[in-house]
């Protein structure tokens, strides 16, 4: 007797979005939907992301203080920082950079996926309550009248 060999769920179309999305494929379609600010985003997708931006910010940050990028001595006293904290500077810069715009984009589609206008990025703008704003935002659940982002 043979057993089938389990079948992968067939993939969500890029214009659809994809609820319980696992990782892999949330950072997948993360770079595959680099620009795109139409359509809906589910909140597995927008929060793996998330997960990862944390991860990388971790690493650099971590990487530049080991480095001596910050200049603060344990005497209290200042130093610049060396060519390595540079280095991880520049790089973290680039890192930032390629993540902007798609993350953006993310953004706008996870707030449509609410019911909410891309626009609602402005809100950011404003400090603190901006950014609790967003998050509200952010975990509500899908709404169905989102659908009239959908191209």
């Amino acid at each position: 007797m043979t057993s089938a060999a389990p079948v992968a769920p067939a993939s969500v179309p890029l214009d659809q979005p994809y609820y319980n999305a696992p990782f892999g494929e949330a950072v997948s379609r993360f770079w595959k939907k680099y620009a795109v600010f139409t359509g809906r985003a589910g909140r597995a997708e927008y929060w793996w992301w998330y997960l990862v931006t944390v991860i990388v910010n971790t690493v650099f940050n971590t990487a530049a203080f080991l480095l001596g990028g910050y200049g603060l001595q344990l005497d209290g006293s200042y130093a610049p920082p060396g060519a390595g904290a540079i280095v991880v500077f520049v790089l973290w810069g680039i890192w930032g950079l390629a993540t902007l715009v798609p993350g953006f984009a993310l953004l706008a589609r996870r707030l449509h996926d609410t019911d909410h206008s891309a626009l609602w990025i402005l809100i950011l703008l404003v400090p603190f309550v901006g950014g609790i704003i967003i998050l509200v935002f952010t975990l509500t659940a899908p709404v169905t009248s989102g659908k009239r982002f959908d191209v």
